[in-house]
This record gives structure tokens, C-alpha cells and sequence, in this order.
């Protein structure tokens, strides 16, 4: 598989933020977000094996012995692009990591393992990917799964309320994440959005960029 970076840094976005957390970022995209900020993961990457992914995680959670981190993030990219990936899920579950997979929504999500959680993008129409998410993935998803929408303006909000009030009823997610573009739309607007509608919605920050120069790689 084609491996961008793997790194350790603190979790930014998703009810796991704030914890320890060791990301395996994979190579590739098929979608072309105008706000994308890790764009410098559509090409090039690593070629790497699914035991040296496993052996990389694994040098960053020990010391001396024992294991200091066990939560792992594989984002992208879209990391559903390569077929690797099941597999590394399989081997990264098998040695008791637990693991979350960050993904566009625009790829079937049914074949991954069932403990993984999943952290679900919708796209909305600012983003220039609007109206690809695989409506499929409504079905699969459980309580402990996560459904994101990354807003830019207030069409998106609006764009992410309907899309919320049409799939009321299929939408069994435990968690819906609306993200405000860092640098594009005040989190105190979104904020004020969110309590004047009344919405039972979390205000996800991106928590790495306000304790890291927001371009840094690697964090």
C-alpha cells in the first residue's frame, strides 16, 4: 500500500479528540475538495507492506516495553482507495489496537470490520464534492460511528440540516460532527447557528491546528 506519513500526535477531530493517537495517513484521493488541507496525500507516499505499517504503529506506541498508545487513525487521502486496507485493519484489531478510519463518504463502507469506528464525511455543496456520498452508507452505520459535515458558509449548514431532516430515519449514527473550515467560517457563528436552530450536533474544532502552525505536517 502507499503510505503519505505515519506519525503520533493528539487527535483533533472527532469525539476521540484531545486523546493520543498514532495516523497512518494513505496516498490518494478521487475527490478534489476546493478546502482540503492535506492535499499533499493524493500523490506520491511509500510503498509499504501491511507488517511494516504494523511494525511502524507499533515502534511509536511502546516504551520500554509497554504500550503507551493504543488508539489508531488511518485518514487520507481516502484510505478506502486501497484494497490494503483490510487487511491492516485486520492486523492493527488483532494486536488490540483500537481503531478509527476517517473517510469521504463517497466510498461503501460495509465491509469494514465491525469494531472499527468510522468517521463519516458528507460533503456539502462548498466543498465541490456536494451530493457524492454513497447514500448506502445511511444503512451500515451504528451508535458508534460518526457522521461529519465540513461547512464553509451558510449553505452548507442549511445543506446539512436538510440532508439530516430527509434521512431522519435511517440516520442511526451516535454522533454528528458539523466543522467549521478553519480560517473560512467563525466557529461563533457556526456556534450560534447550532444554538438558535436548537440542534443536538457537536461543534467539531480541529484541535491540532490551534496547537500547531495549521500547516505543519506531521502533527
Amino acid at each position: 500500500m502507499q503510505v503519505t506519513e505515519i506519525f503520533l500526535s493528539i487527535q483533533g477531530e472527532s469525539t476521540y479528540a484531545g486523546l493520543p493517537c498514532i495516523f497512518v495517513r494513505l496516498t490518494g484521493c478521487n475527490l478534489r475538495c476546493v478546502w482540503c488541507d492535506t492535499a499533499y496525500a493524493f500523490h506520491g507516499g511509500k510503498k509499504m507492506t501491511v507488517s511494516e505499517v504494523l511494525s511502524a504503529v507499533n515502534n511509536l506506541s511502546d516504551q520500554n516495553g509497554q504500550r503507551r498508545v493504543d488508539l489508531v487513525e488511518l485518514p487520507g487521502g481516502e484510505p478506502l482507495l486501497q484494497a490494503e486496507i483490510y487487511p491492516l485493519l485486520d492486523s492493527l484489531i488483532e494486536n488490540g489496537y483500537r481503531v478509527l478510519i476517517e473517510t469521504s463518504g463517497e466510498r461503501d463502507i460495509s465491509q469494514l470490520p465491525e469494531s472499527v469506528v468510522r468517521i463519516v464525511d458528507v460533503k456539502c455543496p462548498g466543498s465541490g464534492e456536494g451530493d457524492t456520498f454513497h447514500a448506502g452508507n445511511l444503512n451500515v452505520l451504528s451508535q458508534k460511528d460518526q457522521l461529519k459535515f465540513v461547512l464553509v458558509n451558510r449553505q452548507d449548514y442549511d445543506y446539512a440540516c436538510l440532508f439530516l431532516d430527509k434521512n431522519k430515519a435511517t440516520v442511526k449514527v451516535g454522533t454528528v460532527i458539523f466543522s467549521p473550515v478553519y480560517g473560512q467560517l467563525e466557529p461563533r457563528t457556526l456556534a450560534r447557528w447550532i444554538l438558535d436552530d436548537g440542534l443536538p450536533v457537536r461543534l467539531g474544532m480541529q484541535l491540532h491546528k490551534f496547537i500547531w502552525d495549521p500547516q505543519e505536517r506531521g502533527v
